[in-house]
């Protein structure tokens, strides 16, 4: 089974957590299905998590894994209910999907959800100025794609000058590759996205980095990431954390230790990191954080149990040893 269908699984018996712990959560109101952009092939839709109250509360952009390729925004459902709880307005997106569709797409799609956040700001009770993405996995390099890249960087064609801009003040990614840059040049590894090789597709590769983009003024960034990850080595986010260090932006990264990239989604102590992470960058100085987490990390502690059989050790062994290191550049 590949990594992205464990993934999967994974949350699916994350959501059956939820049912049970429903009746003790601080009550959220969810707004399913709200269309955020109409595509040529349709409409993309978010599910909205907000907290009661009149707000204005910080925004969460909430990204689903997949390699790219799966998932839908439900999977991470517990985890944007989590934040609403927190006290943000939890955005849940599903966005296009490769083959059929190809970077850039899915940031093209992320971008445009941020925007209808901001658009929509006082029906979601978002504070516009305060709007930050989480994910997990591709999830995860999208939001810190986000986060480097500029409003005038990969803009997306037709966007108008007026429009409101699309970038984060806070992104907290997991299990994210963060530079294609290093993959061998005849890799055929993530044709299916970036549309080739990275000699035959070198602009691509580039453009999807998130360690591109780095500069001043980029927004805090938080990663976590199992160190035993062979699907995504860690050395990914440790070398982009690095550099923002370096450029100046506040970055940290939380290795969960003996944790593959299926497990690492699942360990609570990233997410609590994650959810205070930008608890500090997001939320006003003496704002009063209701201790409603732990619905949330119980749900995530269970999850964690039940889905001890999606081990990175059953997907590896499926990986060739050239695609092992690819994201590591070995």
């Amino acid at each position: 089974m590949k990594a992205p269908k464990l993934l999967v699984l994974g949350c699916v018996v994350l959501l059956s957590l939820l049912g049970s712990t429903r009746a003790a959560e601080p009550a959220v109101d969810v707004q399913r299905d709200q269309v955020y952009v109409q595509r040529p092939s349709g409409s993309l839709a978010a599910d909205v998590y907000m907290p009661h109250g009149s707000g204005p509360y910080p925004g969460m952009l909430v990204v689903h894994g997949g390699a790219w390729t799966v998932g839908s925004r439900d999977e991470l459902a517990p985890i944007a209910r989590a934040f609403a709880e927190r006290g943000y307005t939890a955005v849940a997106i599903s966005y296009r999907l490769a083959p059929q569709y190809k970077f850039p797409a899915q940031i093209y799609d992320c971008e445009a959800a941020v925007r209808w956040m901001r658009t929509h700001a006082r029906e979601l009770k978002i504070d516009p100025n305060r709007i930050g993405g989480f994910g997990y996995s591709a999830g995860g390099h999208l939001v810190a794609l986000l986060g480097t890249i500029h409003d005038n960087d990969l803009r997306e064609g037709g966007v108008a000058a007026s429009a409101p801009s699309a970038r984060l003040e806070c992104v907290l990614a997991g299990g994210a590759p963060c530079d294609f840059r290093v993959m061998p040049a005849d890799s055929q590894q993530l044709a299916y996205w970036l549309g080739g090789s990275r000699a035959e597709k070198p602009d691509a590769y580039r453009n999807a980095s998130p360690a591109t983009y780095i500069r001043a003024g980029d927004p805090p960034m938080f990663f976590f990431h199992g160190e035993s990850d062979l699907l995504v080595p860690i050395s990914s986010p440790t070398r982009m954390v690095s550099l923002l260090k370096s450029a100046g932006v506040p970055a940290e990264m939380y290795a969960v230790k003996d944790a593959g990239h299926i497990q690492t989604i699942y360990n609570r102590k990233a997410v609590e990191r994650a959810i205070a992470f930008a608890d500090r960058y997001l939320r006003p100085k003496g704002t009063v954080v209701a201790a409603s987490r732990d619905g949330a990390t119980k749900m995530i502690k269970g999850a964690k149990r039940s889905a001890s059989a999606a081990r990175d050790g059953a997907t590896v062994g499926e990986l060739s040893d050239a695609n092992r290191g690819a994201l590591d550049g070995n």
